[in-house]
């Protein structure tokens, strides 16, 4: 099953930095939104992390239908098995 997977983050965020060059490492690909230009992604992020603009949230939603997953500061581990990986 294909996945879209997007990741939420900010330019300054080293843990954004870590999973980003992981996925591209495991050629794992993402859509990445950075919190601080949009305001609509800002607003999802606090209220997937209860008020907190916490990056990186990763969400991965199934193609074709299924739950989504949303994982705050996920490990490449957690990516991938969200992916079914």
């Amino acid at each position: 099953m294909s996945s879209a997977v997007t990741m939420y983050s900010t330019t300054w965020c080293g843990y954004c930095r870590r999973l980003k060059s992981q996925m591209d490492r495991e050629g794992i690909t993402y859509n990445e939104i950075n919190i601080e230009l949009d305001a609509d992604s800002a607003a999802f992020v606090e209220k997937a992390n209860g008020g907190n603009q916490t990056v990186p949230t990763v969400r991965v939603v199934p193609v074709g239908g299924g739950a989504e997953v949303i994982m705050t500061n996920p490990s490449l581990a957690q990516v991938k098995q969200a992916l079914g990986a």
